[in-house]
């Protein structure tokens, strides 16, 4: 399969009451992403901050957060696996904290219907997370092998760094997700911009799904501001702005957009311009991370 629609949420951080309420909110999420016909279903970087309200005794302590919500890890990916296998379709979760030996990292989980599941942490953290959160970045880059393509996940920040994609790129990555949580419109078009150089660099497909919404009761994800968004590289077939979808600013939704990642090899063969290829002509283009690729197939 290589044309397929693409679901990027723009979800949500809401104050729940139970683990129940979190399950009914992520099923039914997922549920109407299946319902628009998405076979890929992104959910944002912290998204699963929400988690912390389920601890009243924690829920307004920066620090304390991060071990609540990674207690519920088990039950969240249990979930997310059970939506994936009974609906057929690929969720890319919310990250979240994990205790990772004696820290806290931030990581993402890419679960396909075959009942597999990949992993990615943040690489390269914020001022936030490293200053104030002490969240710690981890590794290494993977890409994933996947029934619909090749995909690789920059976790919000990580997204504008480039030698981390064009590593990627080089092993052969078709489709950047791009999860994100952004406290300002500076910091969404941060990612934004970030992600569009991105897929004109790589020639490739970048998705980008933040965190929308107020959350006062977390001084860890209390702002949340930013849209949706499906980028493309500039060229033949595809919008002159790079922009297949673009979601509404701040509303909590569903953004679909159809892709087809045979575009990815055309353009990379013969486009207007051969970005992918030519990136090694440029003065002091050198060594790149190296990538575990991981089979979800």
């Amino acid at each position: 399969m290589t044309r397929f629609t693409i679901a990027a949420a723009q979800y949500p951080i809401e104050q729940l009451e139970s683990w129940a309420d979190y399950a009914g909110k992520l099923t039914a999420w997922v549920e109407a992403a299946v319902t628009g016909g998405a076979a890929l279903a992104v959910f944002p970087e912290y998204g699963a901050m929400e988690l912390a309200a389920l601890d009243p005794a924690t829920s307004g302590d920066l620090a304390g957060s991060l071990a609540s919500v990674a207690a519920f890890a088990p039950q969240v990916d249990a979930l997310h696996r059970q939506l994936a296998a009974r609906l057929g379709i690929h969720i890319l979760a919310a990250s979240m904290p994990v205790r990772h030996k004696d820290r806290f990292v931030n990581r993402a989980r890419l679960f396909a219907p075959s009942g597999k599941v990949g992993v990615q942490d943040k690489l390269v953290m914020t001022r936030f997370e490293r200053e104030q959160w002490f969240i710690s970045g981890s590794g290494p880059l993977r890409l994933f092998q996947t029934s619909l393509g090749i995909i690789g996940i920059n976790i919000c920040y990580d997204s504008e760094f480039p030698l981390l994609a064009r590593a990627q790129v080089e092993a052969g990555m078709e489709l950047l997700l791009v999860p994100s949580c952004t406290d300002s419109l500076h910091g969404y078009w941060r990612v934004r911009l970030g992600a569009q150089a991105r897929a004109l660099e790589g020639q490739c497909f970048v998705v980008q799904a933040p965190t929308v919404g107020e959350a006062a009761w977390s001084p860890a994800v209390d702002v949340n501001r930013g849209a949706a968004g499906v980028y493309g590289p500039p060229d033949k077939g595809l919008p002159e702005n790079g922009v297949v979808a673009l979601g509404e600013l701040d509303a909590a939704q569903w953004l679909f957009a159809e892709i087809d990642l045979a575009t990815v090899a055309q353009l990379r063969a013969d486009g207007g311009v051969l970005n992918a290829r030519h990136w090694a002509e440029q003065p002091g283009a050198g060594a790149l991370s190296a990538i575990e690729v991981v089979d979800l197939r």
